[in-house]
């Protein structure tokens, strides 16, 4: 599955997950609550695979789920650009300090595993939107 694809399918469980939320009258601030790690394990075992493992996607105490992918990455499926012999399929628009390019063969991916901005709850506060693809409209080049 490209990244295309997976922001799509995305969307869509985020989506069903913020309209059940809003069904029950949650606040901003309750969502954002509702998309902690631990409890997202829990009451959403499907939105992400590695809660059947109970492992995050960063190393950090408190990990919100909310901006599950991160509105600085950018992708395209096709390619970017070409580096050498490889293609670039991904990068960091802030270029954070704790990114880093993973060269796989012949392409080239952001590798934004030691990475959390997105995932701190004042981050989401400040980029909140009830719908996650607005917030994400910017990756896809």
């Amino acid at each position: 599955m490209g990244y295309t694809q997976w922001v799509q399918n995305h969307a869509e469980k985020h989506k069903k997950i913020v309209e059940k939320l809003l069904a029950q009258n949650y606040t901003k601030e309750q969502i954002i609550d509702y998309f902690d790690f631990e409890n997202m394990k829990v009451k959403e075992e499907d939105f992400c695979p590695l809660y059947a493992k109970d492992k995050k996607c960063h190393d950090m105490e408190k990990l919100n789920c909310y901006l599950c992918s991160c509105p600085n990455f950018r992708f395209n499926d096709e390619g970017i650009k070409k580096i050498d012999e490889r293609t670039q399929f991904s990068y960091c628009n802030i270029d954070s300090k704790d990114g880093r390019e993973g060269v796989y063969g012949d392409k080239i991916h952001q590798d934004c595993s030691r990475c959390s901005v997105p995932h701190h709850v004042e981050y989401v506060k400040k980029h909140f939107d009830l719908k996650w693809s607005n917030i994400m409209h910017d990756c896809a080049l």
